[in-house]
């Protein structure tokens, strides 16, 4: 308590409210400024798959970035000319062969936590494709926010393609949402690859960029975010969600209760001082 007016400290109530930057990863790289935060999946020379590890530790990431206080957008990438191949064939496919269904479904669950935990944290994620965006790696791209992708990139839901079915980690939910339900039919049943303009034509990427200049157009884009009323966009994306299993009716109110909370915070007082001022407001996401 404040013994002045008797205000509670936020970050009491919060309890886990800390700063993300001295986060030390151990499956990728990572960094933060400037209010964004750069998650650089590593492993260059197999195209970047993911492990057990690597899930889960991206898993628990999104999970804390919900408390984080200096991360207002995040990016997620890949080194080396390519974004994710997928789970890696070694590491997890062939572990993967040995196990009885309580375990595989142990898993299955994990791997659909990292998509909830992305979805939950209220930081507007931006993946920087480039190269090929592959099984699990298209579906890191699926659940972000916003894509930036190159021509030269390749994405495929190829699940079916070493039988398995299609509806994985969400897919059959979230890609028709994004490319429409004839065009998430074809690529989850073919397991084909999507071009880069073949993507941002669908409406699977925001946009493309050269893939010299694809790590600064993400980033110059998750800094704009960042820069911005960041409760709100906190407010936008959780409406995103939660708005796929509500009728109209039910989405109008919920967002007339969004938007009025919204209202009460001091970026919107900024943003109205700002305009009788003339000037640009500078928010500080309170």
């Amino acid at each position: 308590m404040n013994s002045k007016d008797n205000r509670i400290d936020p970050g009491l109530v919060a309890g886990n409210t800390r700063p993300a930057a001295g986060y030390e990863a151990k499956h990728f790289l990572w960094k933060v400024a400037a209010g964004v935060a750069s998650i650089t999946l590593d492993r260059p020379e197999r195209k970047n798959p993911l492990t057990f590890e690597s899930y889960a530790e991206l898993r628990d990431l999104f999970l804390q970035l919900r408390y984080a206080d200096d991360v207002h957008a995040v990016v997620v990438q890949g080194a080396g000319g390519n974004f994710c191949s997928g789970g890696d064939v070694h590491e997890i496919i062939g572990p993967l062969l040995k196990l009885k269904a309580p375990e595989l479904l142990v898993f299955t669950r994990m791997t659909g936590d990292l998509v909830k935990a992305m979805r939950g944290c209220p930081q507007p994620i931006v993946a920087a494709v480039d190269g090929v965006c592959a099984g699990a790696g298209a579906i890191v791209a699926m659940a972000s926010d916003l894509r930036v992708g190159t021509a030269r990139s390749k994405t495929a839901f190829l699940f079916n393609r070493v039988g398995l079915a299609g509806c994985d980690m969400g897919a059959c939910a979230m890609l028709p949402r994004i490319v429409g339900q004839g065009r998430a039919s074809e690529l989850l049943y073919t397991g084909r690859s999507m071009s880069g303009e073949e993507g941002e034509r669908w409406g699977w990427f925001n946009r493309l960029a050269s893939p010299e200049a694809l790590d600064e157009e993400a980033h110059a884009l998750a800094r704009n975010l960042a820069s911005g009323p960041t409760f709100a966009n906190g407010i936008t994306k959780t409406m995103l969600h939660q708005e796929w299993a509500m009728t109209i009716e039910q989405a109008i109110e919920s967002e007339a209760q969004a938007q009025a909370i919204c209202m009460m915070t001091q970026d919107f007082r900024r943003a109205y001082d700002a305009f009788v001022a003339k000037g640009k407001p500078k928010f500080e996401g309170n």
